[in-house]
């Protein structure tokens, strides 16, 4: 009776376990939808920033003036990695992948003898990368009491970065991200920052933006001063809601499997309860058959 008394404690237990799953899948879901929504919508922006900054940046990336920003500290030895995670657990490999790619990374950029230092955004990658990397790590920024991601989390990392980048920490900064591409499908990319990524070649004073010809009024170096600011703030911005979305959808996916695990536990441990069951009623009728014939 006791093995019975067993089997009915853990199948109340995982009962309750599904019980927590299942509502944090319904969590989940519902956060996902918004934060997809608002991780979509950024892309387009953010893209068209992109390719403008792009255009105008070849007209004065050549300039001694140019800015720092755009071209960098012109060497390419200390690297500043950027790397954003979520702040919980309990979402499968999500925060793993995105560890493992800049812990890659940084292997990479050190074989070829480049130092580098790191920022991390979020709870999860910084207790990540402490185990074999505490010691390149020079900030960590965490945003886990902040219901939701908005941009002023991505303009203080922003004004981070380039108050590093002034004060010549760093020649390249680059962000590392889990890109959200489906419910079960979150893509940890990297993205160069600074220096920005410029095409090969272009005209002096007019610059061609998805197949149109523009012309800038004021001159490119203006326009760069405050663009090139908005545009660091926009892309961690972005990368910052492509983590969101990829979180919650990747914690959606890892309950559900859990409910669907603790199903087929209960399912199991019932029938192995129902099983013990009947043979402790077998045995105790057979013992109380055996007396009376005994008698």
């Amino acid at each position: 009776m006791a093995n019975l008394k067993a089997l009915r404690a853990r199948i109340t237990s995982v009962k309750s376990t599904r019980k927590i799953t299942q509502a944090m899948k319904m969590v989940a879901a519902a956060k996902l939808r918004r934060a997809q929504q608002q991780a979509e919508a950024a892309r387009p922006y953010a893209e068209r920033m992109e390719r403008i900054l792009a255009s105008l940046g070849t007209a004065v990336a050549g300039s001694p003036d140019a800015p720092r920003l755009l071209v960098g500290t012109g060497r390419d030895q200390v690297h500043l990695l950027v790397v954003v995670t979520g702040e919980r657990g309990l979402a499968g490999g999500f925060n793993t992948n995105a560890g493992r790619f800049a812990r890659a990374r940084i292997r990479a950029l050190e074989a070829e003898g480049k130092t580098v230092k790191v920022i991390t955004v979020g709870r999860k990658g910084a207790v990540y990368l402490k185990r074999e990397y505490g010691s390149r790590i020079i900030e960590e920024i965490s945003y886990a009491s902040v219901k939701r991601m908005g941009f002023e989390q991505a303009q203080a990392v922003a004004d981070r970065i380039t108050a590093l980048l002034e004060q010549n920490e760093f020649d390249v900064c680059s962000l590392i991200y889990n890109r959200f591409r489906s419910v079960i499908s979150q893509i940890p990319s990297e993205q160069q920052m600074i220096p920005a990524a410029l095409p090969a070649a272009a005209s002096d004073a007019q610059a061609t933006v998805g197949g149109a010809l523009y012309e800038y009024e004021p001159g490119e170096e203006e326009l760069l001063t405050v663009l090139l600011p908005k545009n660091l703030s926009i892309q961690i911005y972005r990368a910052l809601l492509e983590s969101v979305a990829g979180f919650y959808g990747a914690q959606m996916n890892a309950m559900d499997n859990a409910t669907r695990n603790a199903g087929e536990m209960i399912n199991k441990l019932t029938l192995n309860y129902n099983r013990t069951r009947q043979a402790n009623i077998t045995t105790e009728l057979t013992e109380i058959i055996s007396g009376a014939s005994a008698v």
